[in-house]
């Protein structure tokens, strides 16, 4: 298996991109990016993962972390990508959507070619990780991170989007505390 984008070093810092299959968009309603809130909450409590900056797109979620636990980055993700699916899965089921058939059809059929066996297949294989190596790279992934609804037009100004760090890089109301890296 390669590891040029995983996280094998237990205490570096590293930015993730993990993303839904298919690019699909599945965080277009609030009880699933509360799934990805709730559970990155969980993640920081019970396994030591430190976020310093993230944003929760309509198809994907970026983030600079680490962990600072007993799991290394690498299992938190794996667990997190195993819950967060199935928790995906019921609110899909449970919850008005619109696009329940086609959503749960796709996420069935991205795992017919799996050899073990799996009902719903929802984020794509790994997951995107790039080990963080100096200030200037760290500002500008932050940067990355916080303009993300910006270029998509969502919002005008980054901490305008509620899903996103750079809400408490302005110290305004948010859904998730980080650990806010100074910028100067």
């Amino acid at each position: 298996m390669s590891t040029k984008y995983k996280a094998p070093d237990i205490d570096m810092a590293y930015f993730i991109t993990v993303t839904v299959g298919g690019w699909v968009d599945v965080f277009t309603r609030l009880s699933q990016k509360m799934v990805i809130v709730d559970s990155l909450k969980y993640c920081q409590a019970q396994k030591g993962l430190s976020i310093f900056a993230y944003c929760l797109m309509s198809n994907h979620l970026h983030i600079l972390c680490r962990s600072d636990g007993k799991d290394s980055l690498s299992e938190i993700m794996r667990d997190f990508k195993k819950f967060t699916s199935k928790k995906i899965i019921e609110t899909i089921e449970n919850s008005p959507e619109s696009r329940r058939e086609w959503m749960l059809d796709y996420f069935k059929k991205s795992c017919e070619h799996l050899a073990r066996e799996q009902k719903y297949k929802v984020w794509q294989d790994g997951y995107h990780a790039e080990e963080v190596y100096s200030n200037k790279w760290i500002k500008e992934k932050i940067n990355y991170i916080h303009q993300n609804p910006v270029k998509e037009k969502i919002v005008s100004e980054a901490e305008n989007y509620y899903f996103s760090s750079a809400r408490n890089y302005a110290d305004l109301e948010n859904p998730l505390d980080v650990f806010v890296v100074f910028m100067g």
